[in-house]
């Protein structure tokens, strides 16, 4: 069909021809939300087609701006703007291909196994998607750290190559979540004047109109955040919408939301403005009622008029080659251009590690985890220079404080801070990390482990998309103390475990951090969380004890059975290996043959080959007793069904963190006690609290 047989402009042609393909995928998929793309579709057009910097034969480079779709549900809206626009898509390797991004084949498999277009976008899967969405509030949070790396970026290499906006699409549901609020006041704070944040204003969500249980004043809200605040009283009016997108282009010294009013299901005689059009197909006969409201051929599906693809070449398509071979240019003739792609393809300079500290023995004062690994974390970011530290208002306690010359705070006006101060707004700091690591920096933010908790959806997000994040988690244990049970994490360290594509490392002592962090950095293609102590813990003789090296295989034999193979292991993690230690020396002097395995990063020792893991965790029936202050959660899997686990049954105590671990039963004493009965019985006893479930 050619565009003269439909009596459309050619802008109307482009806008409609995203909403007939969203909702024809959303009909031949029998799932998925038709209404929002109906509505937005001259939001995302009139934004690619005039404003966007993004170069669709190239969604790789460096300098594109930004586009989140934070209301993933109307994923639709955004693939068919990728197909239209002609978005290339990017292996793995980062090689170009001439294979769209979105194909009209992919499109016609919307939410089907193993498509390109699953029914919420995917970072990595699509090529285009800039971030995975769907669980509400997050998009627009991690768009904060994207406006925030192209402010570092630009301070660090220049603004004539690193001076990207960034735009998120935002629903009701997105501005309701707490996550809005954090991310909306940080960006507010740091006047981060590249952001601009597109609120669909349309009233719906899927319980029915949004007054039963929402009725904010959104524009005074973002005016108390220090956010530039506009509207636009129809998005079908893309005069208005230019206008409001070119204000947030010259305005200098805060973000920007602009309210677009909208309708949901634009152009559905029975379910406009109805939360029917939210989250389920039109239906057949409505389809065919809207696209006659549209000028559309009834029966046509998956429609894509001559001229369609050709205007978005013409616009976005032009447009962005132009800017982007001018960036090239630049790039050419920059001193940085090496560092720029080591930081682009998520490399390390050479000797980033070269001088990473080992710690001498201190058996008897010790270390905290914490404080080592501060001192491992300046030594890394002195020599990685796109690495960013940052925590939740824990900056000294939780030791992440850089102190190298030039490593001074991000801030207003000092965007080339290597230091960020996040405030009490965990949810917010883990997606601006996501954000900034999406945009290729090196991200670390910190809190204390109980306050994971906090922001356990942004982590699960980092770990979707893979991202190097570290996650820094301290106060690890009931070892913290008098804070009490509400500071002290029980089931913490199962719950972020049984994460997928995240690493749990827990070292056991100083040099165990220094490796901790060597296969942190190592992980290019997935989070990490790194848990530590608050208090002090020996710093082992490694003269006496095997080397910390062990660490980089998930987990090793620290101190093994003399005169024979062992009958006894004992396995523990963090704070809890001096005791398997000292438990392992009092039954050593009693004639007992037993086994230390430090074991600080269960997923890295499960991706060791068989032969290793039979051979610190031999199947020779020798007892196993595991020691580790949390939920025992998971242990099973290493000490067998028969084997004794010490942990935690119930929330901890307030007291003097000795006092509290003497209650539960983690002493030398005790676990010397509990491995001799174990022994005695050739398996499984009761151990710490357990009767007292």
């Amino acid at each position: 069909m050619t565009t003269s047989q439909i009596d459309l402009d050619i802008d109307t042609l482009c806008i409609d021809t995203i909403r007939t393909l969203s909702i024809d995928a959303v009909q031949k998929a029998n799932s998925g939300h038709p209404g929002a793309p109906m509505a937005l579709a001259p939001v995302a057009y009139e934004l690619w087609q005039n404003h966007l910097r993004y170069d669709p034969a190239d969604p790789t480079w460096p300098n594109r701006d930004r586009f989140v779709l934070s209301n993933g549900h109307a994923s639709m809206l955004l693939y068919s703007v990728l197909h239209l626009a002609g978005v290339r898509k990017v292996e793995d390797d980062y090689t170009l291909t001439d294979e769209p991004a979105v194909s009209l084949h992919e499109i016609e498999r919307f939410r089907q196994l193993h498509s390109r277009t699953p029914g919420h976008p995917e970072y990595r899967w699509t090529s285009g998607v800039e971030t995975t969405t769907g669980p509400l509030g997050q998009g627009i949070a991690t768009s904060v750290g994207m406006a925030l790396a192209s402010k570092w970026q630009g301070e660090r290499f220049g603004r004539d190559l690193f001076d990207f906006d960034v735009y998120a699409l935002a629903g009701d549901g997105c501005l309701m979540e707490g996550v809005s609020h954090e991310a909306a006041s940080l960006a507010g704070h740091l006047k981060l004047d590249n952001l601009c944040w597109l609120y669909d204003n349309n009233h719906i969500t899927i319980d029915g109109k949004t007054e039963l249980a929402y009725e904010d004043d959104v524009l005074t809200r973002f005016e108390a955040y220090g956010w530039n605040v506009l509207r636009v009283g129809d998005a079908n009016d893309r005069d208005l919408l230019a206008r409001a997108l070119e204000k947030f282009k010259d305005t200098n010294d805060r973000p920007t939301i602009i309210v677009v009013d909208s309708h949901i299901g634009y152009g559905s005689p029975n379910k406009e403005d109805t939360e029917a059009a939210h989250g389920e197909p039109l239906g057949p006969e409505e389809v065919k009622l809207t696209k006659e409201f549209y000028g559309w051929p009834e029966d046509a599906q998956f429609l894509v008029p001559d001229g369609v693809m050709e205007h978005f070449a013409e616009g976005v398509g032009r447009r962005g080659a132009e800017l982007h071979a001018e960036w090239k240019q630049k790039l050419e003739g920059s001193s940085q251009r090496d560092e720029i792609a080591m930081m682009q393809h998520r490399e390390l300079p050479d000797g980033w590690d070269a001088e990473l500290p080992s710690f001498e023995a201190d058996e008897e004062k010790g270390l905290a985890t914490r404080k080592a690994s501060n001192q491992v974390e300046n030594m890394i970011a002195e020599r990685v220079p796109w690495m960013i530290a940052g925590s939740a208002d824990l900056t000294d306690s939780t030791a992440v404080r850089l102190s190298f010359d030039g490593a001074h705070n991000f801030e207003p006006g000092e965007f080339d801070g290597r230091q960020i101060h996040f405030g009490i707004r965990e949810h917010a700091a883990v997606t601006a990390c996501s954000g900034m690591s999406l945009c290729k920096l090196r991200p670390l933010w910190s809190t204390y482990l109980t306050f994971s908790d906090y922001a356990r959806p942004g982590i699960r997000l980092s770990a979707i998309m893979e991202l190097p994040v570290i996650h820094l988690f301290t106060h690890d244990s009931i070892g913290l103390g008098e804070d009490g049970p509400t500071h002290q994490p029980i089931e913490q360290l199962a719950s972020l475990r049984a994460m997928p594509h995240l690493d749990v490392i827990r070292p056991a002592d100083a040099n165990e951090v220094t490796e901790a962090w060597r296969l942190a950095m190592g992980r290019t293609h997935n989070p990490v969380a790194l848990v530590l102590t608050r208090q002090n813990v020996p710093v082992f003789d490694r003269s006496k004890y095997a080397s910390a090296e062990g660490v980089r295989r998930g987990g090793y034999v620290l101190a093994d059975a003399e005169g024979g193979d062992p009958e006894l292991i004992l396995i523990a993690s963090g704070s809890e290996v001096q005791l398997a230690l000292g438990a392992h020396e009092a039954l050593a002097a009693e004639g007992v043959r037993s086994r230390v395995v430090s074991l600080p990063c269960w997923e890295a020792f499960d991706r060791e080959d068989a032969d290793y893991r039979d051979e610190v965790l031999p199947d020779n029936g020798a007892v196993r007793v595991a020691i580790e202050e949390g939920s025992t959660l998971g242990w099973e899997r290493y000490v067998g069904r028969d084997g004794t686990i010490l942990g935690m049954h119930t929330f901890g105590q307030s007291a003097p963190f000795a006092d509290v671990e003497e209650e539960f039963g983690f002493t030398v004493e005790n676990v010397t006690a509990l491995a001799r009965e174990a022994l005695a019985k050739g398996g499984k006893v009761k151990a710490g609290q357990e009767e007292e479930r």
